[in-house]
């Protein structure tokens, strides 16, 4: 079972930049898929970024490619979410999740996912 614990959400200006981090716990970080999916009130959780186990392959939602970068530093156990750009429609409530240890496929799905954190709130002013 891997536990997972986001921070660097905050409160910004559009335009501004924010780095969110996600460390996990467990011995099998290097072999699971990492993603982030960030959530509105009364929306569904939504994919925004995902990563493999080695940090090569990448996929992000059409929303937010070119301003969003999602990295890996595995042997601090951490998943990165850098922010750039940031719009007032980013504004949400970032998860972070990893995909059942040993299954090497990124996928958008919620459901896909076995592990959440606990969510760390973006807001972006106008």
């Amino acid at each position: 079972q891997v536990q997972l614990v986001e921070s660097g959400g905050g409160l910004v200006q559009a335009g501004a930049s924010l780095r969110l981090s996600c460390v996990a716990s467990g011995p099998s970080f290097n072999n699971n898929v990492m993603a982030w999916f960030r959530q509105v009130p009364g929306k569904e959780r939504v994919f925004v970024a995902g990563i493999s186990w080695g940090g090569g392959s990448t996929v992000y939602a059409d929303s937010v490619k070119g301003r969003f970068t999602i990295s890996r530093d595995n042997a601090k156990n951490t998943v990165y979410l850098q922010m750039d750009s940031l719009k007032p429609e980013d504004t949400a409530l970032y998860y972070c999740a990893a995909r059942r240890t040993g299954v090497p496929t990124i996928r958008t799905a919620e459901d896909e996912y076995a592990n959440w954190g606990q969510g760390t709130q973006v807001t972006v002013s106008s």
